[in-house]
């Protein structure tokens, strides 16, 4: 049976989940490809812990079955970030929480939604991809200190009625 997806707000008793959900994200798809300074540099300076204390309040959370399988981060036309734990994956949740971001986006007013992803990480690819996103830049990602080329994905957005305003 399919579990309900709800979103909501992120509120502050989430913290340990999102840092869990990071963290999750960070062994499964970073972590194979750093390079040993990149990730003990993430290790040291927590940044998924730090990312988590500074923009919680801008999440939207999913959950199922009251726990929090994901989040995603938007400011302004960007996507800051999507991540949804591992055993989470491959059941709506992602698209989801992109339909809320893209829309929020869409009723701000902005004509195009903006992200950004690494060449590497082929599933993030197919998933914006499979969204109508379009490829629009690839620069080197000076981030991750790794070598690795970002690449710049760009939606437009259909500007017209809420449609779960009905």
């Amino acid at each position: 049976m399919i579990q309900p997806i709800r979103i909501r707000r992120a509120h502050a008793g989430d913290a340990p989940r999102l840092k869990a959900i990071l963290q999750d994200s960070f062994e499964s798809t970073w972590l194979p490809v750093l390079t040993p300074a990149a990730a003990a540099s993430y290790r040291i300076e927590a940044r998924g812990a730090r990312y988590v204390e500074d923009s919680l309040e801008a999440f939207r959370v999913a959950e199922v079955e009251d726990v929090v399988a994901g989040f995603v981060h938007w400011q302004d036309d960007f996507v800051e970030g999507l991540h949804v734990h591992g055993d989470h994956r491959r059941q709506g949740v992602g698209r989801l929480l992109m339909d809320c971001a893209e829309r929020a986006m869409a009723l701000e007013g902005f004509a195009a939604a903006r992200l950004e992803t690494d060449s590497f990480n082929v599933a993030s690819q197919a998933f914006y991809l499979g969204r109508g996103y379009a490829e629009q830049a690839r620069y080197p990602d000076e981030e991750w200190d790794s070598g690795f080329t970002t690449i710049l994905y760009v939606k437009r957005l259909d500007r017209g009625r809420d449609p779960g305003a009905e």
